[in-house]
């Protein structure tokens, strides 16, 4: 990173609340994280058809009625 954009980025923060500046350090540190190595998809191939259809069933209705909705006042 360029030491412009450092000195704006520190200029910004010094104008910001407390909380705001740790809502700033959170989204840094999330950004900077490295994703894991995961698993292969084939190491998870036991767990295929562990679920029931009625459960599955079941967690699609859940995910319809609670995760495809869009709340306007959320943002």
């Amino acid at each position: 990173m360029s030491d412009g954009v450092k000195d704006q980025i520190i200029e910004h923060l010094s104008s910001m609340s407390e909380d705001e500046q740790r809502r700033i350090l959170e989204i840094a540190r999330s950004m900077s994280e490295k994703p894991g190595d995961g698993v292969s998809g084939s190491s998870l191939l036991r767990f295929a058809g562990t679920i029931s259809a009625d459960d599955a069933h079941r967690m699609s209705e859940a995910i319809e009625k609670g995760c495809e909705r869009i709340d306007p006042d959320e943002w």
